[in-house]
């Protein structure tokens, strides 16, 4: 309750902020829209908005799923056969060097302008922060209680799924956590290479008919569903890792 109430005077005082430099400098409405022209934006045309925010919302959601079970999945495998993690590790880093600028139009091509294309986008960049993050925790589990379970009869697997993954499931939710703001950035770039719906797609068309005001009215909206993804993480992270108490 804290955090939104935090999270609601920053974003009162950014609109004072944004009203003020309006009124200071009085830009051109088309390089700079009150907040009102905003909220007019919205009112104008919500069944479009709507649509479109249901497009984006359905690839956020299918690419921060999938994403997040391939990362938890080769994090998880990287661990329990050490030799095809060191392999597949260099795979996974060269990966997350492509610039997301670059592949996006590849995949595009590949999968069409259709809603694929943009799960795939949110897919990878998701992808990278919950297997590194996952892996890393796995990792760095107490030499000591390694130690000890080997004193028993559990074997390698039982170790890693009864031992390791619960010890490991906090960096799995802080990874969870840094890849949910990130998730409507794939899904937007994928609709800015190419796409007929979607809050990107929104954004192109208004920006070519220099519609500032929808602009920022597609943008006010995607950082609102950032925002609830981000909540749900937060939400379901206690009930992941009871034990792990936050401060």
């Amino acid at each position: 309750m804290g955090t939104l109430s935090s999270l609601l005077r920053t974003l009162v005082t950014l609109l004072g902020v944004w009203q003020a430099i309006v009124w200071i400098w009085s830009p051109p409405r088309y390089i700079l829209p009150t907040p009102l022209d905003v909220l007019a934006a919205m009112r104008r045309q919500p069944a479009y908005l709507f649509e479109n925010t249901l497009v984006t919302l359905a690839e956020i959601l299918a690419g921060f799923a999938l994403g997040s079970i391939l990362g938890a999945l080769t994090a998880l495998g990287m661990a329990a056969l050490p030799r095809l993690g060191r392999r597949v590790w260099p795979i996974v880093l060269v990966l997350q060097a492509f610039p997301v600028f670059v592949i996006a139009p590849l995949l595009v091509i590949w999968l069409g302008f259709g809603m694929a294309s943009k799960v795939m986008m949110a897919t990878l960049i998701i992808f990278f922060p919950v297997t590194s993050a996952f892996a890393d925790g796995l990792r760095r589990i107490d030499q000591d209680l390694l130690d000890a379970t080997a004193l028993t009869d559990a074997s390698h697997w039982h170790a890693l799924l009864h031992v390791r993954v619960p010890l490991a499931l906090p960096s799995l939710v802080s990874g969870l956590r840094v890849a949910a703001p990130l998730a409507p950035l794939g899904a937007v770039v994928g609709e800015w290479v190419g796409a007929s719906a979607g809050l990107g797609f929104v954004m192109i068309q208004a920006n070519a008919r220099m519609q500032t005001d929808m602009v920022f009215a597609a943008m006010t909206i995607l950082a609102a569903l950032t925002l609830l993804l981000r909540h749900v993480v937060d939400a379901l992270a206690p009930h992941l890792t009871p034990w792990a108490k936050e401060q």
